[in-house]
């Protein structure tokens, strides 16, 4: 049974920082790229990262570029995001999920397990 775990998520002001984990268990992760999304309140699901199996070329977001990193540890089946220079519109449910590819994509459709996601709020 795959599952994904994400935690760090919580309450930072604007300007801040946090770093999201997602342990993962039951799946070979070395061979899954990893993403992170997001969704806001009344808002459609959308792309944030992606990092593929190798942990080599990492994907972003335009919204995200320069300011969130993604990496991975494959010894210990564990992605993470870390986020920096928050902003209130970056106030969302942030999922990770896994595609079994390995590519790394920031189409919703490719990725086949997903998080129960970790909330996220930036005040201003």
């Amino acid at each position: 049974q795959v599952q994904l775990v994400e935690s760090g998520g919580g309450l930072v002001q604007a300007g801040g920082s946090l770093r999201l984990s997602c342990a993962a268990s039951g799946l070979t992760f070395s061979r899954h790229a990893m993403g992170w999304f997001r969704q806001a309140p009344g808002k459609e699901r959308e792309f944030v990262a992606a990092v593929p199996w190798s942990g080599g070329s990492t994907y972003y977001a335009k919204s995200v570029t320069g300011r969130f990193t993604i990496s991975r540890d494959n010894a210990k089946n564990t992605v993470y995001l870390q986020m920096n220079s928050l902003k209130p519109e970056d106030t969302a449910v942030y999922y990770c999920a896994a595609d079994w590819s390995g590519r790394g994509t920031s189409s919703r459709s490719e990725y086949e397990y997903w998080g129960q996601g970790t909330q996220v709020t930036v005040s201003s």
